[in-house]
């Protein structure tokens, strides 16, 4: 037999163990006269000297050998165990082993984690179950929210049709339902291009904008940052915005006082990436909503805002727009009264420098606000070299 037959009674070797214990067990209580009970590893080990002594009176060399363990190779273990041992019974040990290692597989297959593919598969599918009640359907768009961030899960959202369940939750009448929809398909859109397209073209754009104007503050923050998303450095996107009089949403936003301020924010970042994108593409015409004074007015204003955040924004806007070709700087200086509102901000921001909280963002600001000064003035034909 061998190790190859060591190799072939792999699926045995527990059972011949228990056997050997056993006849272990069996002899030594025969041995005694009082019987033995082991119960535990220590009294086992107390135990040892008074078996071997009655060992070396009543067995024979061979028996010793097999009861102390005494193999001199794993055949002689698998010859002595097979030796005995009822083959009908091996045989019925062997079959339960194959049997409890299928069982055994079967329930490691049920408790595996799923995929995350397969966790958006049965997200999209509660989500299409029109019976599905609000929590679940809550529940199944928080899942969806997580598992769409790596762009890889986006992709497969897209693969598997789950833009279009989404879409389509934009007009569910609860708020709640609508918010964390538009918060899917901006988080998905972010800097993908394929995502972009696929959301544009299943119509979301105008539905998403719609929602920007609801009463809901929350739904409107999350529709506005889908836009953002779906439409940032992408103009086919931009296109469409604008054919949807995305100016005018833009231009009511700034002109609204009560706006809520992460709206407003996120608006001024919003006009910061179109202006941004129009100037990385000079060949394409620039909008005439760029040069509306009103427009630039709304904009500069907002550099007296308390907001450090919203200061800072509003500076990258007015920067890019004073650097496209048909801004008339006397526009920014005689309508807009840019220069006071540059100082007005240089003198705001001095004392925040004074705040050991506020020092660092506030020295990183000025430097934005100098920036944008130095800009202004070469317009206007202020300066003409770059100061050292």
């Amino acid at each position: 037999m061998g190790r190859s037959l060591a190799a072939g009674l792999a699926l045995v070797i527990i059972w011949m163990t228990m056997v050997i214990v056993m006849v272990r067990a069996e002899r030594v209580n025969r041995s005694t006269s009082a019987g033995l009970v082991w119960s535990t590893a220590k009294e086992e080990r107390d135990l040892l000297p008074n078996v071997q002594s009655l060992d070396d009176a009543s067995t024979t060399d061979v028996d010793r050998d097999e009861i102390d363990g005494g193999f001199s190779s794993l055949d002689g273990m698998l010859q002595w165990a097979i030796g005995h041992s009822d083959p009908q019974k091996l045989r019925e040990t062997a079959e339960d082993l194959k049997k409890r290692q299928v069982e055994l597989q079967e329930l490691m297959e049920r408790l595996q984690t799923p995929s995350d593919a397969q966790l958006i598969q049965i997200a999209i599918g509660d989500l299409d179950n029109s019976s599905l009640s609000l929590e679940d359907r809550l529940r199944a768009l928080q899942e969806l929210l997580i598992l769409v961030e790596p762009i890889d899960n986006a992709n497969d959202l897209n693969k598997l049709g789950g833009f279009a369940v989404i879409i389509k939750e934009l007009n569910h009448p609860d708020t709640d339902v609508r918010k964390i929809s538009a918060w899917i398909l901006g988080k998905a859109s972010q800097n993908n291009p394929i995502i972009q397209k696929q959301v544009l073209e299943l119509g979301a754009l105008t539905k998403l904008m719609k929602m920007v104007k609801s009463s809901f503050v929350e739904e409107a923050i999350k529709a506005l940052y889908a836009v953002s998303a779906l439409i940032r450095n992408n103009l086919a996107g931009q296109e469409m915005f604008y054919a949807e009089a995305g100016d005018l949403m833009l231009q009511d936003l700034l002109s609204n006082s009560s706006v809520d301020i992460r709206l407003l924010k996120k608006a001024v970042f919003l006009i910061g990436d179109l202006l941004e994108c129009q100037l990385e593409n000079t060949e394409k015409a620039e909008l005439p909503f760029f040069s509306n004074r009103f427009f630039l007015k709304s904009v500069v204003d907002l550099t007296s805002s308390t907001d450090l955040d919203l200061q800072e924004k509003a500076l990258i806007a007015i920067k890019n727009l004073l650097q496209l070709r048909t801004i008339e700087a006397l526009v920014f200086e005689d309508f807009c009264d840019l220069d006071g509102a540059l100082e007005r901000m240089r003198l705001q921001l001095l004392d925040l420098m004074v705040e050991e909280y506020s020092r660092d963002y506030a020295l990183d600001v000025e430097s934005l606000r100098k920036e944008v000064e130095l800009i202004f003035h070469r317009k206007l034909g202020k300066v003409t070299t770059v100061p050292t």
